[in-house]
C-alpha cells in the first residue's frame, strides 16, 4: 500500500476534534447529496476534506498552521492548478461557529454547482 493512503488512514483515526465535529455534518452525503471524503490523498497532499465531483477542499487549521503560512499557501496554489478550491476554517470556528461554517461550505457547494 502507498504511504500516502497509510499515513491517511492514521489521521483519519487520530482526527482533531474540529475534524470530528465537521465530518458529523459532511458523512454520508448530509450536505446537499454531495460525498466527501476525508484525511485524502491529493495532489501530493494529503488534504482533511474534499468532495471531488465539485472540486472542493475544505482544510482545518490548528496553532501549528501559523508557523506554516508559506507551506499552506503553496498547498493551495498546487491544489487550484488541479482545479480544486480550498476552503479554509480554523479549529476554533469549527468547534465554536459550526452552523456557519457548514453554511459557507453549502453555499460554496452550490455556487459550484451552478458553474
Amino acid at each position: 500500500m502507498h504511504i500516502k493512503w497509510i499515513r491517511a488512514r492514521r489521521l483519519r483515526n487520530e482526527g482533531t476534534d474540529a475534524e470530528r465535529r465537521l465530518w458529523h455534518y459532511l458523512r454520508q452525503r448530509q450536505l446537499a447529496g454531495h460525498k466527501f471524503r476525508r484525511q485524502y490523498p491529493l495532489a501530493g497532499y494529503i488534504v482533511d476534506f474534499v468532495c471531488v465531483p465539485a472540486r472542493l477542499v475544505i482544510e482545518l487549521d490548528g496553532g501549528q498552521h501559523l508557523d506554516a503560512i508559506d507551506y499552506d499557501r503553496r498547498r493551495t496554489e498546487v491544489l487550484g492548478r488541479e482545479g480544486y478550491r480550498v476552503l479554509r476554517f480554523w479549529n476554533d470556528e469549527v468547534l465554536l461557529r459550526t452552523e456557519d461554517v457548514v453554511g459557507e461550505i453549502f453555499r460554496v457547494l452550490e455556487e459550484r454547482s451552478r458553474a
